[in-house]
């Protein structure tokens, strides 16, 4: 997974005094909002890269016809209790095959990565004052897991012997936040 250092990130939301603009002239790595995406998407050069900044409580469908075009879709938890960008996640990832970028961004705890990258994140903006070195323990804190994801579909007990977690790295393959 991938750790977004905002001032650094080459993905830049186009912004003016009073929140996003309105006109807009197509620039590679731009993070565009639904209204801007929508009101500019007819005249995008197919070329240059774009991201849309996507609501959680607006249907992931709404941007499916769309997604062959975009390079990064980042996802918005607006409070760290409300997991309806974890849904989004993994339709973009198991419904549409979206295979670009898919951020989280927004109230993003280290709590909430194990499930992130279950479920189709692949870069996160963490809340500031979260650790980056407590998110990557996170991330290798569970060896394994029984249920199937986005990254392997197929539950421990449908895994041949040579792809399955043998008992011991799965009991005691974790490591201590």
């Amino acid at each position: 997974m991938k750790f977004i250092d905002t001032p650094r990130d080459r993905w830049h939301r186009i912004t003016g005094e009073d929140g996003p603009m309105v006109t807009l002239t197509p620039a590679p790595y731009s993070l565009l909002t639904v209204q801007q995406w929508n009101g500019v998407k007819h005249q995008w050069p197919a070329q240059v890269p774009v991201g849309v900044l996507f609501p959680n409580d607006a249907d992931i469908e709404d941007l499916a016809e769309d997604l062959p075009r975009l390079a990064l879709v980042a996802l918005q938890f607006p409070k760290w209790v409300d997991g309806r960008a974890y849904t989004q996640a993994r339709l973009l990832r198991v419904r549409y095959r979206f295979a670009g970028e898919v951020r989280a961004t927004g109230e993003v705890l280290v709590d909430m990565l194990p499930l992130m990258k279950r479920t189709g994140f692949d870069a996160v903006e963490l809340r500031a004052d979260q650790s980056l070195d407590a998110a990557e323990r996170a991330l290798r804190f569970f060896a394994g897991h029984y249920q199937g994801d986005v990254v392997e579909r197929r539950p421990l007990f449908a895994r041949p012997p040579e792809e399955a977690y043998t008992n011991e790295e799965f009991v005691h393959g974790g490591s201590a936040i």
